[in-house]
This record gives C-alpha cells, structure tokens and sequence, in this order.
C-alpha cells in the first residue's frame, strides 16, 4: 500500500499499472519519458489516483451515470476523428491499452468531474458564453481551409526511419505513377488511398485532411492549395515520400458562428472555472479524509506544481478549432 485514507486506498501495484500504461501512451507518440523523470511522474500519478477515489467515494448515481455517458460520447468523438474502427484498434494497441480500459478511465475521470461541478456550483451560462464569444472575436476566425485527400508512398524506413536507396525510391516512384495514371482515369481515389497510402493517419479515411496554410510541410501545402476542385496533382515530393493530392473542397475564410462554438465555449469556461477552485477544494477533501501518503519517496515536495484536474480524458479546447 502506497496510499491511503477514509475512501482512499492505493496498492503499489496499481501505481505501476497506471506508470506503465502513461508511459506506452507517451512512447505511442513518440515521446520518452527520461529516467530522471520519473520519481515526480510517480508522484503525480499517485495524486490523480487519489483525486479520483476522493471524488468518487461522494460521487452520487447521477454523477456516475452522467459521466458514463460523457465517456462514452468522448470516446465515439475519437474514433470519428481516427477516421474507423481499425485505425481505432490500432491507435489503442499502439499505446499498450484497451477500449475497456480507456473506457474505465474516461468515466472515473468524467464522473470526478460531474461531482465537482456539482460541489463547487459550477455554472456557465450562455449569457457567460455568449460574452466570452464578444469579446475574443479573433478566437473564432477560422482561416481559408482545404479539404484534400492524398496518397503517400514513404521514401524512408517507418520503422528505422532511414532513407531508402535509390533504387527503392525509384521503384516507389514507379509505382506512384502507376496510381496516378488509375486516379485521373476515374477510379475512387478514397479506396486507392486505402489500398495504397502509407500515412496512417489518413489512408482509413481514404486519405482526408483538412487543414489552413502553414500545417502542412511547404511542398504539400502549395500543390493542395494550387488545385481546382476534384483535380488531381502531379507527384508531389516532400521529406516523408512521394504524394499524389486531389481537392475535394475550398473553403473561404470565416467567422465560426456562436451557435456551433458556444458547446465548446461552456466546456472551456467550464475547466477554467474548476481549475481555479480545484487546488483548494481538493486540500481540504484530503484533509478531512486523512490521506496519508506511506511511501516517503511519493511524497511531493513543497515546491511541486499545483495540482490539476484529474486527468484521463481528451482536454477540452476553448475556440474554434
């Protein structure tokens, strides 16, 4: 036992489950921790557990029920965004977890929040949003966007991220042109991306992004923006491989209207208003349950950051995007 306390008890065992599972996350993005790290991730793995067991032991039906729901809608949103159920898996495994899992971890996080909007009477109202939305017009001006769908075929190793000789490059090529010849003559090209791309992130969605100037590495970002609508590029050469782009849509710069902003405006109004109650309403809960932290090397030092919101959810963006 690393923790405990009247609703709090924390094994070691859990500690690490929860350690291991942050640092498959961190590596599924191609980020390490480093090893001198990770005596202060421990500790404030520690401190969101027992956030989360201290909300949850006042945490009422409603509560549980409302953030089993949020969960579940949270969850539903990433898989739209990854674009299909398999890219779904395959982003899950990569980062050395599962849907239960995550499911599990969205709800306790979503129901700890539930309870503190309910015991610091949070409440955003849409006169509040409505105001925020006044008064940050550049917030919510959404640039000239297009929306394109490419194929890649990578000029370097994914796994070692090595360049390919020169003859690889030249077969990709080739074969590239290949593709090419097929899409401008009428095939689908959603289900040429599919059967061809290799950029993960797109090739579920048969290769769609959308995107504003100045996301995309220079040479994409011109060939997309140059092109009519439905026309296909020539081969476009960057640092990942060979591209063959088509223009789905253009869409001119724009005000985002307040009635699609304003869900998003509540929710970040909304943490910002938790987040500034939060370090106090959480001392006092551990005060009164008489946590007591029994392994010396967790306990957080005097000068140790100001805690947060209890954390297994997507973060929540106030603004447009």
């Amino acid at each position: 036992m690393v923790a405990k306390g009247k609703g709090v008890l924390v094994t070691r065992a859990q500690l690490d489950d929860k350690v291991i599972r942050l640092k498959a996350q961190a590596a599924g993005r191609g980020q390490n921790i480093p090893p001198e790290h990770m005596a202060m991730v421990d500790q404030q793995v520690l401190d969101q557990i027992i956030q989360i067991q201290l909300l949850e032991s006042i945490a009422t039906s409603a509560d549980k029920a409302a953030g089993k729901a949020l969960a579940e809608k949270r969850f539903e949103e990433a898989k739209t965004k990854l674009g299909s159920e398999d890219a779904l898996n395959r982003q899950l495994k990569l980062m050395g977890t599962t849907r239960e899992e995550v499911l599990a971890e969205w709800t306790d996080s979503a129901t700890a929040e539930n309870v503190l909007k309910r015991e610091l009477k949070v409440n955003i109202t849409d006169e509040d949003a409505k105001k925020f939305y006044e008064d940050n017009p550049a917030r919510f001006e959404q640039p000239e966007m297009v929306r394109a769908s490419h194929i890649l075929l990578m000029t370097t190793d994914p796994k070692t991220n090595a360049e390919l000789t020169s003859d690889q490059k030249a077969a990709k090529r080739k074969e590239m042109e290949g593709i090419l010849k097929r899409a401008r003559a009428g095939e689908d090209f959603a289900k040429l991306a599919k059967e061809y791309s290799e950029d993960p992130g797109s090739k579920d969605k048969g290769g769609e992004y959308k995107f504003p100037k100045g996301q995309m590495v220079p040479e994409f970002e011109a060939a997309a923006f140059s092109l009519n609508t439905n026309q296909i590029s020539d081969i476009v050469t960057t640092k990942f491989g060979y591209h063959i782009i088509k223009l789905s849509e253009k869409i001119p710069a724009q005000k985002v209207e307040f009635a699609k902003a304003e869900p998003d405006i509540k929710d970040g109004l909304t943490q910002q208003a938790l987040q500034k109650q939060f370090p106090e309403y959480l001392a006092k809960l551990k005060k009164e349950a008489g946590v007591e932290i029994l392994d010396e090397k967790l306990k957080p030092k005097e000068t140790a950051d100001t805690p947060g919101l209890p954390a297994g959810h997507p973060p929540v963006k106030t603004g447009s995007k």
